[in-house]
């Protein structure tokens, strides 16, 4: 497939990529008042820093993309869950940040999670770091013959949305496009500056 000759030049010759869509939520009520879940808009803002390249050891690099979603998931009873995420894409690595507003705590979940999943402590708050893989996805043009399989291999860490881990999280996941293991030091450095920048986020006492 041809492209125009921008796509041709180094990623450190295009401006940035802007956060686009998942509009931020309005918060019922008196005007200020801070909504009680954040919007897939605000996770890309905190995501798509200046210095995100730096933090995954590739100074000079310039995001590709940048967006922000809302969404949800429906358990059985019909209880909704909501799930907001941010992605950003680099030449080199893809990240996402998500938000999870159940109920379930994440001490205690590496045995659910397996793949050799390790529970720590994050920023004060109980943790998981576990190993996970992104899904492949190809089709022909013309939408037909759709298959799908496990892509390249990618690291996730879940933190509790509080130092109680009463339920909800965080979830940064990263994957390099070269399909090398990322490197876990890489994820938390990430994850330890972005997190506290989430709004909502507040520093345990």
């Amino acid at each position: 497939m041809g492209g125009s000759p921008a796509a041709h030049r180094e990623d450190s010759d295009l401006p940035p990529a802007r956060c686009s869509g998942g509009e931020p939520e309005k918060a019922p009520g008196k005007a200020g008042k801070v909504p009680r879940r954040v919007s897939g808009a605000q996770l890309c803002e905190a995501l798509n820093r200046t210095d995100l390249a730096e933090l995954l050891g590739t100074p000079g690099e310039t995001a590709k993309t940048a967006g922000g979603s809302g969404g949800s998931v429906k358990f059985a009873g019909g209880k909704e869950v909501f799930t907001p995420s941010a992605r950003v894409e680099f030449g080199t690595y893809t990240v996402t940040l998500s938000a999870m507003y159940d109920r379930f705590p994440v001490a205690g979940s590496a045995a659910l999670l397996g793949n050799g999943a390790r529970q720590r402590a994050v920023l004060g708050r109980p943790a998981v770091v576990y190993s996970d893989r992104t899904i492949s996805i190809s089709f022909r043009l013309d939408g037909s013959d759709t298959d799908s399989g496990p892509g390249v291999p990618a690291r996730a860490l879940t933190v509790a949305r509080d130092a109680k881990g009463s339920g909800g999280s965080f979830e940064v996941v990263l994957w390099r496009a070269d399909g090398v293991v990322p490197d876990g030091a890489v994820l938390l450095r990430v994850a330890e500056k972005v997190l506290p920048t989430v709004p909502g986020w507040t520093a345990d006492r």
